[in-house]
């Protein structure tokens, strides 16, 4: 590992932290929203991440988005929650615990297989009974017949590794058996389908027990993200893959760190307020917009503006104005809103 991009990736996690970037309110939920919405893209998701947001908290659905893609982010999120209590209770890895997590990411997507080897269900978290392709270069992933011994060891290495880890400060250490544990998993490739998904929960598993800041693989950057992954395979070397990942969680990290600081800066010539920033809600932000350009519309005619319902507009439109974001002028039937300069 070059220790030129281990000091880069320490500099930008010591600037994350010294900013308090990850103390906002409720910055953690929308993070994880955040790496879910991009782990499902990578695997041909198209729903953004303030339709999950909506999805998530409020159960509004997203037009034009299929119930398969939805479904598939909705089953990603119950397996990070359940992931993450495992991960806050120090669980160790198990077969039937990552079949268990399997399981919820595949719970609504996937299928029931009938080989001649047996059959098998995919939304039970069952391992594959079939031989899989890589989809590059015509390469096979391991035969299913070694899959369940392979297993039973990766879990045994990755938690005598995680035990040896636990009580040292060691940042970099703990990041690369993430990333270990990622590459080692998607190459055992232990189900038929979600495996890309689980590999890279498995990893954000391990970097919230560590108390790591978990890294980000942006869909803008599948390609390179899937080159490294071929990379490391081709060359036996875990070094591509590592690097990748190093480069990637320094540019997120880094990009994360400009947007905290343009949102503090004060800009004279903006003369309203924007107390949007603290709120990280989808739908607070767009009504507060909407009020901005006109407040003097009804609630359905937010709500339209929005995507939302009237009930959820007027429960913001309160929220906003205890916060003081906004205020009323004039009386609830022919007075308007309007933001609060004060």
């Amino acid at each position: 590992m070059k220790q030129e991009l281990i000091k880069k990736l320490l500099d930008a996690l010591k600037e994350y932290k010294s900013l308090g970037t990850a103390d906002q309110i409720d910055y953690k939920k929308f993070y994880l929203y955040s790496l879910i919405t991009h782990s499902t893209a990578i695997e041909g998701s198209t729903v953004t991440e303030i339709e999950n947001q909506l999805l998530f908290d409020e159960g509004i659905t997203a037009k034009g988005r299929s119930l398969q893609e939805q479904m598939m982010n909705l089953d990603l999120k119950a397996a990070y929650e359940h992931s993450m209590r495992l991960a806050h209770q120090h669980e160790n890895f198990s077969v039937e615990i990552l079949k268990s997590l399997s399981a919820l990411v595949m719970k609504n997507t996937g299928s029931s297989y009938n080989t001649a080897q047996g059959s098998f269900d995919a939304s039970k978290g069952d391992l594959r009974l079939v031989g899989v392709t890589a989809g590059i270069g015509g390469r096979s992933y391991m035969n299913y017949q070694k899959v369940p011994t392979k297993l039973e060891e990766f879990c045994k290495q990755l938690n005598q590794r995680r035990s040896e880890l636990t009580n040292l400060d060691d940042i970099i250490a703990k990041y690369l058996l993430s990333f270990d544990a990622h590459y080692q998993l998607v190459t055992i490739h232990p189900w038929v389908d979600g495996n890309g998904r689980m590999s890279r929960l498995v990893m954000h598993h391990l970097q919230y027990e560590f108390g790591l800041v978990p890294v980000k693989i942006i869909k803008e950057d599948k390609a390179e993200y899937i080159q490294a992954l071929v990379d490391s395979r081709e060359q036996e070397s875990l070094e591509p893959f590592h690097e990748f990942m190093m480069e990637e969680h320094i540019r997120n990290i880094n990009k994360e760190i400009e947007e905290y600081k343009k949102s503090q800066e004060d800009d004279p010539i903006k003369a309203t307020p924007d107390p949007i920033k603290p709120f990280s809600d989808p739908i607070k932000e767009r009504l507060y917009q909407a009020i901005l350009r006109d407040g003097t519309l009804n609630y359905a005619e937010y709500a339209a503006i929005v995507g939302t319902s009237e009930a959820t507009v007027k429960r913001r439109l309160g929220e906003l104005k205890k916060e003081g974001a906004i205020i009323r002028v004039g009386s609830n039937k022919t007075g308007h809103w309007e933001v609060n300069k004060n």
